[in-house]
């Protein structure tokens, strides 16, 4: 397998005069500041403290539409997942009466039945049989009545076991779930703690029931949630400043799709610790692909299957060195060695972005510094947005070596492709690869420079050279993406691999949700 990390001359990469720079100087279709307020419009976080405020906003939009009340919104919107196109869909092309069958809402219109109170002086409960005073008995919305400690021993159980969300009637057969305010007024008079926990899973059922809202998987925990417009995949960042994927709650890990990452992840853990001692002190048999270890002085080696090799050379050893019939099975081998090197350039890159990360601090301050010079202009927004351009890029790059280690090299896919074909892809992969790779290098050189002292004439130059080689980048990174988005995962037959869509000002950042 060819090494993902030399970069060649023999490339070609883009001219300065190909590259659109617009009067502004930015070089880009828009600046980075546009692009990111569209973005906002898309995601949105809520703060801890506002959560209540969303969740009524949903709440009312149904009460409104259908003359609810409360208690009987909130069923439907569980049932729905929160979805509240989803509740008018159903209402428009089932009715009313379905809509309600199917959540477990029953609506009370005849309010003036008799109390029971009225009708008896003695209750027999069906459930313990004990008779009982009317003033201890609950009727709930279906009709169904039984004393109150029976209704509090079942609402506690059911809190307990996590159901709370939708508690149902404990009548035989009856679906129709049970009043809120009705189980909190019941439950509280025997335990405040478990009302309490009542309450707090009414309202985190927002999130935790709601596919266009999660919280944010930040550890420490934030206390944010991110509510997107639809229910699709995206990466976003919250307020606190972590990036994670929105359809798995793990890192923001394009362009590897989630089931990629899950794998390359676990794998990450498993072997990450034990892979720099196996490639320090083994080497792969030449026939079967173990790792050997060599515990004598002598470098003729005999492995288990069989075959004697030499240590030095990993030529087999048969009246003479000879090298390895090309026939022979070498799958396991270019396996093993395909993961050893992604895990070894996916961690240099890594190591890479956090220290361009770190410089951030830096290149803010050495603006600053020259927002204190007396020269022609004051915006310094391209070094930023260059800044912005380099982090995405490098992030994206980082994670194309687990996309590649499944792609070409682990079974995952191998019913996909031919052997030719996959071949063919993974050598064009690799040349924009290294041609990706050898622009964010370029690009993280120039911008580590000490611009902060230069002249005017030289700070123009630099402007040029930011702006030519992030545009670059970008258009590069790009071009990768989307190959990756549409010839590589989107030509499968068998499965489905999907990434977040590509934004190349940023992972997108979600804005404060208008709630008070």
């Amino acid at each position: 397998m060819e090494d993902y990390g030399n970069s060649d001359d023999e490339h070609q990469y883009l001219d300065d005069d190909e590259v659109d720079i617009d009067d502004n100087g930015y070089g880009f279709e828009a600046p980075a500041t546009e692009n990111m307020a569209r973005a906002s419009a898309s995601s949105m976080v809520i703060p801890k403290e506002s959560l209540l405020a969303a969740q009524m906003g949903d709440l009312l939009r149904v009460m409104d539409l259908l003359s609810l009340k409360e208690k009987h919104a909130r069923t439907l919107l569980i049932h729905y997942r929160w979805d509240v196109e989803k509740v008018f869909a159903v209402l428009v092309e089932e009715g009313k009466d379905k809509l309600f069958a199917q959540a477990g809402v029953t609506v009370v219109e005849n309010d003036h039945q008799v109390p029971l109170s009225q009708c008896s002086s003695t209750f027999c409960c069906n459930i313990c049989c004990d008779d009982v005073s009317p003033q201890e008995v609950t009727t709930m919305d279906c009709g169904h009545c039984f004393c109150n400690n029976c209704w509090t021993e079942h609402f506690i159980v059911k809190i307990n076991d996590g159901q709370s969300r939708r508690i149902k009637c404990m009548a035989l057969k009856c679906n129709v779930v049970c009043d809120e305010a009705k189980i909190r007024c019941l439950v509280s008079a025997r335990d405040s703690n478990i009302a309490d926990k009542f309450e707090r899973f009414l309202l985190e059922s927002y999130i935790d029931d709601n596919r266009r809202v999660k919280w944010c998987p930040s550890v420490p925990h934030c206390g944010n949630a991110i509510q997107v417009e639809a229910d699709e995949l995206c990466e976003v960042e919250c307020a606190c400043g972590f990036q994670f994927c929105f359809s798995c709650s793990s890192v923001a890990h394009s362009p590897c799709s989630c089931l990629m990452w899950e794998l390359w992840s676990k794998k990450f853990e498993v072997e990450s610790l034990s892979l720099n001692w196996i490639s320090s002190h083994t080497k792969p048999c030449p026939k079967c692909c173990k790792p050997i270890e060599k515990n004598g002085g002598c470098n003729m080696v005999r492995c288990k299957c069989g075959i004697t090799f030499n240590w030095i050379s990993g030529l087999e050893y048969s009246n003479g060195y000879i090298e390895v019939s090309e026939e022979r099975p070498e799958h396991g081998k270019w396996r093993l060695e395909s993961y050893y090197h992604c895990h070894k350039l996916y961690k240099a890159h890594t190591e890479s972005f956090r220290l361009e990360y770190e410089m951030k601090e830096d290149i803010q301050d050495k603006i600053k510094i020259l927002g204190e010079k007396d020269t022609s202009s004051k915006d310094f927004g391209w070094i930023k947005d260059g800044l912005n351009k380099l982090f995405r890029a490098r992030r994206i790059l980082s994670f194309s070596y687990p996309f590649a280690f499944y792609m070409f090299a682990d079974d995952l896919l191998k019913n996909e492709m031919t052997r030719e074909e996959r071949k063919i892809k993974q050598n064009f992969f690799e040349d924009q690869q290294q041609q990706f790779e050898t622009n964010i290098e370029r690009l993280s050189l120039i911008l580590e420079e000490n611009f902060e002292k230069y002249s005017e004439h030289q700070l123009k130059d630099f402007r040029m050279r930011v702006i030519t080689q992030s545009v670059t980048a970008d258009y590069l990174c790009r071009n990768l993406y989307e190959w990756i988005e549409t010839d590589l995962l989107g030509s499968l037959k068998h499965s489905v691999h999907k990434i977040a869509p590509f934004n190349s000002a940023a992972v997108e950042k979600a804005s404060k949700i208008p709630y008070c």
